[in-house]
């Protein structure tokens, strides 16, 4: 009776590491462990914000920087206001422009910044004003479609 015991303790041990050790893993690569302390924010205003939710990942150059911490709707201006926050380590220059990207066809889409070439960087809770929405894939087909006819005409 004491081997099985010592065989459950074990076993046991096994499964609860290996439950730990997962939510370790998930922690990291979700970012979810780090706090809401570092990093710092920027404000954005984009016309569409389609495929973006509060999480997404923000990039430079294919590299995860941030992630978008807020999305509302602007009353007045009809415009997704929306902050993304930042590692600290990484200074924008404030000429830059942020875009929603997809991933492909397929993809989700994420933010992405294109740096400019300013040696002034974005201080925290800068508005960056060069912004391009997301374009919508369906209204690029109904484009595709409705003027192929035409440029066979002219």
């Amino acid at each position: 009776m004491a081997t099985h015991n010592t065989t459950e303790v074990l076993v046991g041990g096994v499964v609860l590491a290996a439950a730990i050790g997962f939510g370790l893993y998930a922690t990291q690569t979700t970012g979810f462990g780090r706090g809401g302390s570092g990093g710092y924010e920027l404000v954005a205003s984009f016309r569409s914000l389609e495929g973006v939710n509060v999480g997404t990942d923000v990039r430079l150059a294919g590299v995860k920087i941030g992630t978008v911490s807020s999305v509302e709707l602007n009353p007045e201006t009809y415009r997704a206001d929306t902050r993304v926050k930042l590692q600290n380590d990484i200074q924008i220059p404030d000429d830059s422009a942020i875009i929603i990207s997809s991933e492909g066809l397929l993809g989700g889409n994420f933010v992405e910044i294109a740096p400019g070439g300013s040696l002034d960087y974005f201080a925290p809770g800068d508005s960056i004003d060069d912004t391009q929405g997301a374009v919508s894939l369906i209204s690029l087909l109904v484009k595709f479609v409705a003027g192929g006819g035409e440029e066979e005409e002219q």
